[in-house]
């Protein structure tokens, strides 16, 4: 199983084999491209030297800051997705030892449970924990009961819906179309 979210196959193969950089690519997946957000992760290690829940988690504030700020940007908004990412890896080393597979492997659970799990991590509502889980389900190899109802529309088969879906350039087109539709059927209403 490999991940093909940002056209970039160092940043693709960062995200396949270390959970955490999902988590944290889904965390930023927000006000910037999909493949920005998801491409973020690679940019942390290779500035910070690891993308890792206690070395993350306990990296001087300021100086997180300053990584996400450097050409090309983490993200558009480095100051407080800095902030988020560092919270985000507090959690992943208090709650879960460091191991952010942890999350949908321990205790072998339901879609519903790993569902509650996620919308526990700071930065991760209703509908980005939906979207992470339909993530896991449709490509990450989780196959917990229940997974595609928890995950709502996003677990949908089929559906071209959120970055769950993204398997290559074309479903990806069809994700961003989605997505256009969407944004102009809620400003018509």
């Amino acid at each position: 199983m490999t991940l093909h979210i940002t056209g970039d196959s160092d940043a693709d193969r960062l995200l396949t084999d270390d959970p955490l950089a999902l988590l944290i690519g889904m965390l930023l997946d927000q006000q910037v491209a999909m493949e920005t957000a998801f491409a973020g992760p690679l940019k942390i290690r290779e500035r910070v030297g690891s993308v890792d829940a206690a070395t993350l988690a306990s990296y001087d504030a300021d100086a997180l800051v300053e990584v996400f700020k450097e050409t090309p940007a983490v993200h558009r908004y480095p100051g407080s997705m800095a902030g988020r990412v560092q919270s985000l890896c507090a959690a992943i080393e208090q709650d879960w030892g460091g191991d952010a597979a942890a999350i949908w492997t321990q205790d072998d659970p339901d879609g519903a449970t790993v569902l509650k799990r996620l919308k526990a991590l700071p930065g991760f509502g209703e509908q980005k924990a939906k979207i992470f889980l339909a993530l896991l389900g449709k490509q990450y190899g989780f196959t917990g009961a229940g997974w595609r109802e928890a995950a709502g529309a996003y677990g949908e088969e089929g559906s071209f819906r959120s970055v769950a879906d993204i398997v290559s350039p074309e479903s990806l087109a069809k994700v961003r179309e989605h997505k256009r539709a969407m944004k102009a059927a809620a400003k018509g209403a």
